[in-house]
């Protein structure tokens, strides 16, 4: 009888499948929830094709989609295809930061150029001002504003538009109007495949908007042919029930207007059955902050004990101040195979970033007005920028003085130093750090307390220490899946609005992107006493509290 019932799940989920790739659309959108196989999709839709194109904007994505399709497409990020259709021009992702603040000197004004490429303003005064920019800092691109002169580009030679077999497209839900023009120009020579799932929207932030999957899946655009895929194949059976609690709630709240109205319904799988079994509820626990790395290890312990084989955690944090304080704990319970890494998201640009470009080219205008940013004072800079706005102006380094031109000649002589592993240096590397965005007092202490602590590590069970566990924020665990994901700090103030005064439809997103990690069970820490709205929205049979 269960063969029966596993027999008639995977014959339904083959007929999703064989709709898509048998529909002679030329443009296919595909609404589809977490783990409901669109890789492989994908792979299915690519076989046999030739030349193909797969297109996303995360960096993540893009490495495991190039691992899951090698030999199969060419898979890029926009930004990256864009560059490439350009001829391969000089990218810095930083420079409308730069030309931010140019204009915050030259034009006493405040402009949010990624905004005006993002939301195609193409008759904006401002555009003029950011190409001359532009091409004074030696015609480096930035991320948006690539991607805005080769949809420009294309639009006036649609001749030179790429042809290719196929066309897939990741994560359209977080597509803003730039990157859709993109996608339209590539869709009138080539067969295109479009998939995401409005349910997971998170990056507003770009200007993206929900609108273009959502328009694109109903009868406003008749030349698409719309699909979803229902089966979830990736959590177990309480998981996706409380997905659609979720939602369900959510609606009801009037939240999610205007969403793709789909199916998410639990793939009847034996294997994952079991699991189901063994894990048969999410657990919410409410735990001091501080005492939260020791309630993981616990439970990671715990779980050892039980299944006895190896599996994956992930850690997923509102805050990246959380993550960090997270991975240090978990580290010092002698825990080896922590993934967390602390990124710095300036993005404006530092010294160091300005002697990169000037290790290549000394002359670099863009590399002088990085470093002249971080030596000189204010007003000569603003002095200097003010030379370089007039016509036939000089370049940067011609502007500086030959105490400036010194001081960057030393720090470049110990860069290179540094990149031939040279000993010659030692006293200048020092005065350079000092003098940079580096604190030497910081390196070493963080290095030596690596070694002290690394020392003094002592775990009861020495199995666990090599388990694999990642730590991330919710927006960083797009694309990742884990055996156990704990989601910490489930909290009203960090998953609800502004300190937990509004919820948003992207707070929803949120929520349903961090639920939907976990192959085998959600463990949800709250930090508070008051439960948190998405609790009381999930059914209570589906909770254990600890």
């Amino acid at each position: 009888m269960s063969e029966d019932r596993y027999a008639k799940a995977y014959a339904e989920r083959q007929e999703h499948i064989d709709a898509i790739l048998a529909s002679p659309s030329t443009k296919k959108i595909v609404v589809a929830g977490p783990g409901t196989g669109k890789t492989f999709l994908f792979k299915k839709a690519l076989e046999g094709k030739g030349k193909t194109l797969t297109l996303t904007f995360v960096n993540s994505l893009v490495e495991d989609l190039s691992l899951e399709l090698c030999g199969m497409s060419e898979v890029r990020t926009l930004h990256s295809f864009a560059r490439s259709v350009l001829g391969n021009p000089k990218l810095f992702p930083k420079l409308s930061a730069v030309i931010t603040e140019d204009a915050a000197f030259l034009l006493n004004q405040e402009i949010d150029f990624d905004k005006l490429f993002h939301n195609r303003e193409d008759d904006s005064e401002h555009i003029a001002f950011y190409k001359n920019r532009k091409n004074y800092y030696d015609r480096h691109y930035g991320f948006a504003d690539i991607v805005f002169a080769a949809v420009k580009y294309l639009e006036l030679k649609p001749d030179k538009i790429p042809l290719y077999n196929q066309i897939v497209v990741d994560e359209f839900q977080d597509f803003n109007k730039l990157e859709v023009s993109l996608i339209d120009l590539l869709a009138q020579r080539s067969p295109i495949l479009i998939t995401g799932d409005d349910d997971q929207a998170l990056y507003e932030f770009k200007s993206a908007s929900t609108e273009h999957i959502r328009q694109r899946h109903s009868d406003a655009y008749p030349d698409y042919a719309s699909f979803n895929l229902p089966y979830c194949s990736r959590s177990t059976r309480v998981i996706v029930d409380a997905v659609n609690d979720i939602i369900t709630n959510a609606g009801e709240s009037g939240f999610l207007n205007g969403r793709v109205s789909k199916p998410y319904i639990y793939f009847e799988d034996q294997r994952k059955d079991t699991d189901c079994a063994n894990y048969p509820k999410l657990i919410h626990t409410k735990q001091f902050s501080r005492r939260i790395p020791w309630f993981i290890e616990n439970q990671i312990a715990g779980i050892a004990e039980r299944i006895k084989e190896k599996f994956s955690v992930l850690i997923i944090s509102p805050t990246k101040t959380q993550c960090r304080h997270m991975a240090e704990s978990l580290r010092k319970k002698g825990f080896e195979n922590v993934d967390f890494t602390d990124r710095q998201d300036d993005k404006n640009p530092v010294l160091f970033d300005g002697l990169k470009l000037l290790l290549d080219d000394d002359k670099s205008n863009l590399g002088w007005r990085i470093v002249c940013r971080s030596l000189l004072e204010k007003k000569n800079l603003a002095d200097h920028l003010v030379e370089t706005h007039k016509e036939g102006a000089k370049s940067i380094h011609e502007l500086v003085d030959g105490d400036c031109k010194s001081r960057v000649r030393r720090m470049l002589t110990v860069l290179r130093g540094v990149i031939k592993d040279s000993d010659k240096d030692k006293e200048h590397l020092a005065e350079f750090l000092t003098g940079t965005d580096f604190d030497p007092f910081e390196l070493a202490k963080k290095a030596l307390k690596g070694d002290l602590v690394q020392g003094s590590r002592w775990m009861r069970n020495p199995g666990l220490r090599n388990i694999p566990i990642k730590v991330t924020t919710i927006q960083s665990s797009k694309g990742l899946a884990s055996d156990f994901v704990f989601i910490t700090h489930f909290d009203e103030l960090y998953f609800v609005g502004d300190g937990g005064n509004a919820m948003t439809d992207r707070d929803i997103c949120n929520f349903l992107v961090a639920l939907t990690r976990a192959k085998k069970r959600v463990v949800l820490i709250s930090s508070r006493k008051e439960d948190p709205t998405f609790l009381k929205w999930i059914k209570p049979e589906r909770i254990e509290h600890l």
